[in-house]
């Protein structure tokens, strides 16, 4: 018997999705369907029913899944199953995370996993709003606290400037605008963006709309869930910590507000660690039957060290909004010093160091040819890349020890949002064929890495000569809000006031427009107006940082000499078959020959990268030899085979050869062909007639000096 189920149908941008309940599932605490033409989605929500012991965060897990079979495929690989979760996908899991994550109370720690599964995929209805939606669905219906629910979704608009919910992968792609945006029903908390240098007006106008499609999915949110009949679990929390923070008052009060008012990291971070010591000794002098040990004891949560993080955040905003003054003594829209560098790396195509404060990034720029681009095997429409940024963060960038491992969650988000920031600046593929890998190594961090990557990779690629439209650079903002206060929007955000604010909202773009923002929430929301504020506090901030960056670099250099060159050539498709060859013998013959990388595309346009230009002419050559069709009226050099006694024969490439009549070789007539003509010369001669038989006549006397002049300039590589 097929359960009772229950449905909520909302239409969002003109599209009806429908999520429901009861049906899959069961044993979840929260499970749902969602659905959008053909895209379908399970989202479902298990909730422990005991916190989790010795840990002091909130864990919540998030796993968005990609299945192949959504779009009637078999994956690649040996196995030929999905393996590890691609970029796309952790990317996504990250989208639904960050709106999320803030909306739990404090002290909460149940383990919370939600896993979103993509079972359908028309790849036009984009997946991830979708799954945000059904995430919120799902932990509504679990009966968690969480204090949601959430509304998501994506805005781009059309040419006439109409901004549309929830685009197709077509519409986004056409727009100059891709942002979504998540939120409650009367805050935002989450901003993601690509954009094409849109104003900040545009931002606003786009949040604006999105906040509309955003109410209207809590509210029916909120419907559904009073309809599932589903009561959301009260969370007080446990423990009462207050005699630790009495006691960190009391112990350490004086020395962290002194800790904070040295304007020195070093200074600051040895104080503290002097000041947690002294807690700790006090801490251990208590009985053994105090509360305080007790709790300690029997949780494993060292409330020392957040009750002391809540202490330090007392100070540090305190200061911020009476005092007006930051942790390291600068204004509240003061960017950081900053010196720059290019050309560093010896070898390298292109290199940058760009420092801010104590954050620094080495950023090296390496171009290949079409064949080096990534191929994506994934359900998204989007198959290949020709540019791609890796983020890499080290232990000892913060002064740890870590061993080197992969990309994780973090190190791929902040790489895509540089990434995403200077494709808007980046030539075509027609103007600059090169595959193009951007590598940002942490040197040092204290706070807005991801942004110190952008700026380090616009100076790379125009170290790397890489003619880009323009430079891109990139600020991280902050914000202080307390009750009884005006918000606080700080500039460039250093470590300490990412860890204890309320938000890091990161813009990237160029003196006149945004290409990328990213904007997370640890306060319930941000109203429109200090996000207004934020934006245009974040231009000028960026303005400022680009001014740093063009004392070292204005415009694209030379390309480095280690560069691949890369020629283009077009050729008859109907001869793409004779340059591969039977089972590719031929293209291998002429790789094997030259040392260069070819690339032929289905239109003819043949792609030859090489480091050295003899082997590219070598490539040139063999290619056109083998594509070779005589014309009349064709002007080339070409070298004398064989002498008779009424001609001479001209190799024309190709294995085709044509004669020359000997009255065809001097204006004045001759009797002999020798000397006037000699085995092994090289001669520029006209075709001048093919006859049904394909044999080729050719003149010497019949070229004029302005088409000799242009086969010698085309031989010397000279427009």
């Amino acid at each position: 018997m097929i359960p009772e189920t229950k449905k909520m149908q909302l239409e969002i941008g003109g599209k009806q999705v429908v999520v429901e309940t009861g049906k899959y599932a069961r044993s979840a605490n929260g499970s749902v369907t969602v659905r959008c033409g053909d895209t379908m989605l399970f989202v479902h929500a298990v909730v422990s029913k005991e916190p989790r012991v010795g840990i002091d965060f909130f864990p919540l897990l998030i796993d968005y899944e990609e299945r192949m079979s959504s779009i009637g495929r078999i994956p690649g690989g040996y196995n030929r199953s999905e393996g590890k979760a691609s970029d796309k996908a952790i990317l996504i899991s990250r989208l639904i995370d960050r709106p999320i994550r803030p909306l739990f109370p404090k002290g909460y720690r149940n383990d919370i996993q939600i896993v979103a599964q993509l079972f359908s995929y028309d790849q036009e209805n984009q997946p991830d709003t979708l799954a945000m939606l059904g995430a919120s669905c799902a932990l509504m219906l679990s009966g968690a606290p969480f204090e949601g629910p959430i509304g998501a979704v994506r805005v781009s608009r059309d040419a006439e400037g109409n901004f549309i919910a929830n685009p197709t992968h077509a519409q986004a792609k056409a727009s100059d605008l891709d942002i979504v945006v998540a939120g409650t029903h009367d805050s935002v908390i989450m901003v993601e963006a690509g954009c094409k240098f849109v104003t900040e007006d545009d931002i606003m106008n786009a949040v604006e709309f999105a906040q509309g499609e955003i109410k209207k999915q809590c509210e029916a949110q909120m419907e559904f869930v009073k309809e599932c009949g589903v009561e959301k679990q009260e969370f007080v929390n446990p423990y009462d910590t207050s005699g630790i923070a009495k006691i960190i008052q009391d112990v350490a009060g004086d020395m962290i507000y002194d800790a904070y008012h040295h304007f020195d990291r070093e200074y600051r971070q040895n104080k503290l660690e002097e000041a947690k010591n002294l807690v700790k000794e006090k801490i251990e002098a208590l009985p053994d039957d105090d509360y305080i040990k007790k709790i300690l004891e029997e949780t494993g949560v060292d409330f020392v060290a957040e009750e002391f993080k809540a202490a330090e955040k007392h100070v540090m905003r305190a200061m911020i909004l009476d005092e007006h003054v930051r942790a390291d003594g600068r204004k509240y829209n003061e960017v950081r010093p900053i010196w720059c560098e290019v050309g560093v790396i010896p070898r390298a195509h292109g290199s940058a160091v760009f420092t801010r404060g104590q954050t620094q990034i080495l950023s090296v720029a390496t171009l290949a040819g079409p064949s080096m681009r990534q191929e994506l095997d994934g359900v998204d429409p989007q198959t290949e890349k020709t540019y791609m940024h890796k983020y890499i963060f080290p232990g000892f960038s913060v002064g740890e020890v870590k061993p080197l491992r992969g990309p994780g969650r973090r190190e791929v988000g902040h790489g895509n949002l540089a990434e995403r920031a200077n494709i808007p600046a980046l030539p075509s593929q027609e103007e600059f064929g090169y595959t193009i890998r951007v590598t940002s190594d942490v040197l040092e961090s204290n706070g807005s890495t991801s942004m110190g990557s952008t700026c380090g990779s616009s100076m790379a690629l125009m170290n790397a000569g890489v003619p880009v439209k323009c430079m891109i650079g990139g600020v991280a903002m902050g914000m202080i809000k307390e009750e009884g206060y005006e918000p606080v929007v700080l500039t460039d955000i250093q470590g300490i006031e990412d860890f204890l604010g309320d938000m890091d909202f990161k813009v990237t773009g160029n003196d006149d427009g945004i290409t990328a923002l990213q904007m997370d929430m640890k306060a319930k929301g941000i109203p429109n107006e200090t996000l207004r504020k934020a934006l245009y506090q974040a231009k000028e901030g960026r303005l400022h940082i680009l001014g740093e960056m063009r004392k070292v670099i204005t415009e694209p250099g030379p390309m480095s000499p280690f560069a691949p060159s890369i020629t283009t050539l077009t050729i008859p498709t109907e001869d793409i078959g004779a340059v591969i060859g039977p089972g590719g013998k031929q293209i291998r013959e002429i790789i094997d020959a030259s040392g260069a990388e070819i690339d032929i595309q289905d239109s003819g346009v043949v792609t030859i990268t090489s480091n050295d230009q003899e082997g590219a002419k070598i490539a040139i050559k063999m290619i056109k030899d083998i594509t070779f069709k005589p014309e009349v009226g064709m002007v080339l050099k070409g070298k004398v085979v064989r002498i008779i006694p009424i001609g001479a024969f001209v190799e024309l490439g190709g294995g085709k050869d044509g004669m020359v009549h000997i009255s065809q070789i001097c204006h004045e007539r001759i009797d002999k062909i020798e000397p006037h003509v000699n085995v092994g010369d090289e001669v520029i001669v006209k075709i001048i007639k093919i006859d049904d038989r394909g044999r080729v006549n050719l003149t010497i006397k019949g070229v004029t000096d302005e088409e000799k002049a242009r086969v010698e300039a085309q031989g010397k590589g000279e427009e």
